[in-house]
């Protein structure tokens, strides 16, 4: 199968001559929910806005379904795939959310009844379909992110990237924007690639991680071949989901036998009824 997106990335420097990114090979499939793992200052966004094809002055290659990125034009580029900024104020321009959702559609030389299918079924794809009428400064931080979202949708955009999607955002808040990218992917096939440094949400929902430190990309795969090595984490300025450092810590401190270091709760549990020969409480 060939991927819908293929980065081999050389090098991208600063124009102070600082090297951001070095030697960066990753490639999406189609259909796929992927993450791009690191702490602050890792090169995440830099990656991204160079996959959207914002930034051009790299060595190296990126292939948007087989095609150089920086050959296509930005109509080619926008009619597939668009990049969601951390902070939606910085994407959001139009009074209403129904105007800025129906910017894109416009700008592409839809008929306005074009327009009104297409806003209309990315407000109800991201849950806001009762809310097009309203006023952008009067939404919440979260919605606010939902409208960056659905004004992608609405120009076709088959492949999103999402800069920190759940910054920002409250524990419920981040849970619902995570549901939402979820029902995005499995029902919609939209392709994601999420920059996050929130591991705690990683294993729940995303089946491939990309770890990204000082620039380089040092590990990729499922997140249990990931997060298997605290230690590696830790020398990348991450650490174990809650649930798996607990689970560490009992298996080293304490020396209980567990086999497998479980990356959600219901694995945890799982783990701890076999671990005491599948007797639970009474």
């Amino acid at each position: 199968m060939t991927p819908r997106l293929s980065a081999q990335i050389a090098s991208f420097r600063y124009p102070d001559g600082t090297v951001a990114l070095n030697d960066i090979r990753l490639e999406v499939m189609q259909g796929e929910f992927c993450g791009i793992l690191g702490s602050n200052g890792s090169g995440k966004t830099t990656l991204l806005k160079i996959l959207d094809g914002i930034v051009k002055e790299f060595t190296g290659q990126v292939l948007l379904d087989g095609d150089e990125i920086r050959r296509l034009s930005p109509r080619e580029i926008y009619g597939k795939m668009g990049l969601v900024f951390q902070n939606p104020d910085d994407q959001l321009f139009a009074h209403s959310v129904y105007e800025d959702v129906a910017f894109g559609p416009r700008n592409m030389g839809c008929s306005e009844t074009e327009v009104g299918r297409r806003v209309s079924e990315a407000l109800e794809a991201v849950e806001m379909a009762g809310l097009a009428h309203k006023d952008i400064q009067n939404l919440s931080y979260g919605q606010k992110k939902r409208v960056c979202i659905a004004g992608l949708l609405a120009m076709g955009h088959e492949i999103l990237l999402l800069d920190e999607p759940t910054a920002g955002l409250d524990p419920m808040g981040e849970h619902r924007m995570m549901e939402l990218l979820t029902r995005l992917n499995r029902e919609s096939g939209v392709t994601i690639v999420m920059a996050t440094h929130s591991v705690d949400l990683v294993p729940v929902f995303l089946s491939r991680l990309h770890v990204l430190s000082r620039g380089g990309l040092v590990r990729s795969g499922t997140p249990e071949e990931v997060f298997h090595s605290p230690e590696e984490l830790a020398n990348v300025k991450l650490r174990l989901p809650y649930i798996a450092e607990l689970i560490h810590r009992l298996r080293i401190d304490d020396h209980l036998p567990f086999k497998r270091l479980p990356l959600t709760i219901g694995a945890a549990r799982r783990e701890i009824l076999e671990t005491m020969g599948g007797h639970g409480p009474a």
